[in-house]
């Protein structure tokens, strides 16, 4: 059984649209029953949900043997925590909040053993070279990593032509939520000015030859943005899809409370 081979960067490098959802529930188990519905990716988010390095292993292992490829955003651009989720068996990272390309670079570096990076070498109590029973993972192990970078701020996207330069970048991500906000439209993702300034990205980075991602729940925006050459997409988000179809249930035995308003449709991160 090949566990080295990361399938997710190979769609990418294939240009097949690759569809996702976001795990926030913190839960192996929901983590496994969402793995098996079909999604090309299951995004653990390290950042926004209280999530930490046992929870993320466990949901790691819950999904290990779905189709569904596992991608982990990690709280922050730190190569502490990026060597820490790499050794339990991350292949894809979702790295938060980039603003420039030496941050970029840092990043990449923190994925890579040297000479190409720093990665501390601790193969011997690592799940991901399986405790050192896949025998080429140290020389293998640096062309499976697969780096998406988010970008979602106005500086950001100022620099994203010098990000899209980095060596190593395999993806670029637009956090709608955050540009939003920094662009002066808190919660409004669908903003034409926002949606503009998306839909420049994604013409950059998919004319660099990177893939180009972002979260939208929103099915008519996610379809429109897939049309703009958008590579891989999540489309939903667990809390999100729970909190909608309870507080529906609640509201028509009339027990919804008066603050209940499904967040459904403008939804990004």
């Amino acid at each position: 059984m090949d566990q080295l081979t990361n399938r997710f960067k190979q769609a990418l490098q294939s240009g097949q649209p690759q569809i996702g959802l976001w795990l926030g529930l913190c839960s192996s188990y929901s983590a496994e029953i969402l793995a098996g519905t079909g999604f090309d990716w299951l995004l653990i988010d390290g950042e926004h949900a209280p999530n930490d390095i046992s929870s993320i292993l466990n949901q790691l292992q819950a999904i290990a043997s779905y189709p569904s490829q596992p991608v982990v955003r990690p709280p922050w651009n730190d190569p502490v925590i990026i060597k820490q989720l790499l050794d339990i068996g991350a292949q894809t990272l979702l790295i938060p909040m980039i603003q420039n390309a030496e941050q970029a670079r840092e990043a990449v570096r923190a994925t890579r053993y040297p000479p190409e990076g720093i990665r501390g070498v601790g193969s011997a109590l690592a799940r991901a070279s399986r405790w050192n029973r896949i025998p080429d993972y140290l020389t293998r192990a640096n062309e499976e990593i697969c780096v998406l970078i988010q970008v979602e701020t106005r500086e950001a996207l100022n620099n994203l032509s010098e990000i899209l330069t980095v060596d190593g970048v395999d993806g670029v991500f637009i956090g709608p939520a955050d540009l939003s906000t920094d662009m002066g439209y808190h919660g409004n993702p669908q903003h034409p000015e926002v949606k503009a300034a998306i839909e420049q990205a994604i013409r950059q980075i998919t004319t660099a030859g990177k893939a180009a991602g972002i979260l939208m729940t929103n099915i008519e925006a996610a379809e429109h943005y897939l049309d703009l050459g958008v590579q891989f997409i999540a489309v939903g988000v667990d809390i999100i899809l729970l909190t909608g179809a309870v507080n529906a249930l609640a509201t028509h035995f009339g027990k919804g409370l008066e603050n209940n308003e499904s967040p459904l449709s403008n939804a990004a991160y």
